[in-house]
């Protein structure tokens, strides 16, 4: 699918995976639009071609706000890139007590309700758009992780809320065929995100020697190019993606 001279909202897309996703897709032509929270919108640098609009994507309201903004850009929404997300750790049961159900709700809220809001609200301003060849009018990818498979000690909620956005991916695929939409989901491994800048470089070289190859943590341009590439590739649907250079992760 062509990107440029389109609308392409970027959840998450102050820093990190999004904001990798939106400057590539910038730099593609598209008109990209960035939700994030206000905090990490001030930190972000500026990119040419981004413009950064605050929403929690767990409020409807501010979601549907994001992506009538988007739509009524003057150019086509067809791409949604889902990054946002959060990733605490805690056990079942630890020396501190039984896991807290607050957080446990939060992570599934914001990681897995977060995106289903975005999808769902996204996706019926893009089936409103003109088709394209075949049908088509756009595409969600959207973020899991390889802790939906081999979710670790200390993983359960962040595990739970990322299986669910993997299983969600074929239903949503199938359920917005009738629309030419296609939803896709990219699992990532460990990936140099600012949620890893306080490790010590230490931690950083025994993470990457987990890794069968390359022997590195992923970089977020990485996984920003195998979202353009699945954007481009109009056959590729319904699928789940590891990005993880072979990893398989341990219990700990």
């Amino acid at each position: 699918m062509q990107i440029t001279d389109t609308a392409a909202l970027v959840t998450g897309g102050a820093s990190g995976l999004g904001g990798a996703t939106a400057k590539a897709l910038a730099a593609k032509g598209a008109r990209v639009f960035a939700l994030d929270l206000g905090g990490s919108i001030e930190k972000a640098e500026t990119v040419e071609g981004v413009t950064y609009v605050e929403a929690d994507v767990t409020d409807p309201e501010q979601v549907q706000a994001a992506v009538d903004t988007a739509a009524g850009s003057g150019v086509p929404l067809r791409t949604v890139v889902n990054c946002a997300g959060i990733g605490p750790s805690a056990r079942i049961l630890s020396k501190k007590g039984r896991h807290d159900l607050a957080l446990y709700a939060k992570v599934i809220q914001i990681n897995l309700i977060g995106t289903f809001n975005v999808l769902t609200i996204a996706a019926e301003a893009i089936a409103a758009t003109e088709p394209l060849a075949d049908d088509a009018r756009g595409v969600i990818i959207n973020t899991a992780s390889i802790a939906a498979f081999d979710g670790q000690i200390g993983q359960v909620a962040y595990s739970s809320s990322k299986g669910g956005v993997v299983g969600l991916t074929l239903p949503a695929a199938r359920d917005l065929s009738t629309s030419g939409i296609r939803v896709l989901t990219i699992a990532p491994g460990i990936v140099d995100t600012p949620m890893l800048a306080t490790v010590s470089d230490e931690f950083r070289a025994t993470l990457s020697a987990g890794i069968p190859f390359p022997k590195r943590l992923a970089r977020p341009d990485e996984y920003a190019q195998l979202a353009l590439s699945l954007i481009d590739h109009d056959y590729l649907n319904g699928e789940v993606v590891r990005m993880d250079g072979a990893l398989r992760m341990a219990p700990r």
